[in-house]
């Protein structure tokens, strides 16, 4: 008795066999696409946090921008820091006597963000850092910024700036009565009304520039004086939805009239240099000559010249122009276009026409002989019109 068997299965599937080849020879790739992206993903969840707060001056930003080192510096001395990163949450920290509250990105503060600013900021010490034109027009009326030099000592009235000196790359001076660290016409650290302090050297709470020279005794100073202090970054956010931000809003108080003097300045220059265009006037010519005249005068002249060799030129110029337009061949047909040209239309050789028309053609030697290839070259024009 015998049974029949079926061959055991094998795995010789092809499409199979070549997928596990392929894994198999580029493993190493897998391997290492995996790890960057296991990499990628902890940067991601590590660094978010940094992201997420790059603002310049930000009290959590610990780039070379940031103010980070400050915020943490203050917190270590004892003052209570509170970071209000919208209007809303300034309103909620609650900010009156007894506080400090220093403003940073200024220039994101709307017309009605200045309002609620003021609203919710009553009794307390309000330090705006570096406030561009379009903010001090809205925060005290006639203030006005300027660029002050990189480096100015604290000659003033108050005792907590004495004999100290402030150091950056840039600021700015603000052109109130009192202050400190004058440049120019004003002063970097400005006082104005209402208890409100103009900063104009930014760059000194940075965590790069913060140990320049007198920095951080400065703004340690300025800032800490209180035992609360309230840190508050506006956005565009916050502005009414009625409020349009454009390069217009940033420009200051004198370039409209500026630019308005300039236009009235151009138009009276225009009116002042310009053409006075009158009526058309007609005189009369002193002479009148006629182009026969003209024509014979140059003839005589060609003939005391004892140039043939010139005037023949200039006869096969002129005939060769007049040629091209007849046969339409265009003023920039070359002679050789034009001998060719005229030799197929009138059925002769080229070398005959070249020695009409060529200027390497030997010139006349006698006036007879001038006269004769001018007489050639009218019947020849007269021959391609005809033809």
């Amino acid at each position: 008795m015998t049974t029949d068997t079926a061959p055991p299965a094998t795995t010789d599937d092809p499409t199979t066999a070549a997928e596990a080849g392929f894994f198999r020879r580029n493993r190493i790739w897998f391997v290492v696409g995996l790890a960057l992206a296991l990499a990628l993903a902890v940067a991601v969840w590590t660094g978010g946090g940094d992201q997420e707060y790059s603002a310049p001056l930000d009290p959590q930003n610990p780039d070379p921008e940031g103010a980070q080192a400050l915020a943490q510096v203050l917190g270590d001395e004892g003052v209570d820091v509170t970071i209000a990163r919208s209007a809303a949450e300034l309103h909620a920290a609650g900010a009156g006597p007894g506080t400090t509250v220093v403003v940073t990105g200024a220039d994101q503060l709307a017309p009605s963000t200045v309002e609620r600013l003021d609203r919710d900021t009553r009794g307390a010490d309000v330090v705006l850092v570096e406030p561009p034109h379009h903010v001090l027009r809205e925060v005290e009326k006639g203030v006005e910024a300027s660029y002050a030099s990189d480096e100015t000592s604290g000659d003033c009235g108050d005792e907590r700036f004495d004999a100290l000196s402030l150091t950056v790359d840039s600021a700015f001076a603000y052109d109130t009565a009192d202050g400190c660290f004058p440049a120019g016409d004003g002063y970097v650290l400005a006082e104005g009304g209402g208890g409100t302090t103009y900063f104009g050297a930014g760059q000194a709470l940075s965590n790069d520039q913060v140990l320049r020279d007198d920095n951080a005794a400065v703004v340690l100073r300025l800032l800490g004086g209180n035992d609360r202090l309230v840190w508050y970054l506006p956005t565009y956010d916050d502005a009414a939805e009625d409020e349009a931000v454009s390069l217009w809003t940033f420009a200051p108080g004198w370039l409209a009239p500026s630019l308005w003097l300039a236009f009235v300045a151009v138009i009276a220059l225009m009116w002042w240099r310009g053409r006075r265009l009158g009526r058309l006037a007609s005189e009369p010519l002193p002479v009148v000559v006629r182009a026969v005249e003209t024509t014979r005068s140059r003839g005589r002249m060609y003939r005391r010249a004892d140039d043939r060799a010139y005037a023949a030129g200039a006869l096969r110029t002129a005939a060769r122009r007049r040629l091209a337009d007849s046969l339409r061949l265009g003023r920039g047909a070359s002679e050789a276009e034009v001998i060719s040209a005229v030799a197929r239309h009138l059925g002769r050789r080229d070398d005959e026409i070249g020695g009409l028309l060529a200027l390497r053609a030997p010139a006349p030697s006698t006036d007879d002989g001038l006269v004769r290839l001018a007489q050639e070259l009218t019947q020849l024009d007269r021959e391609v019109r005809r033809g």
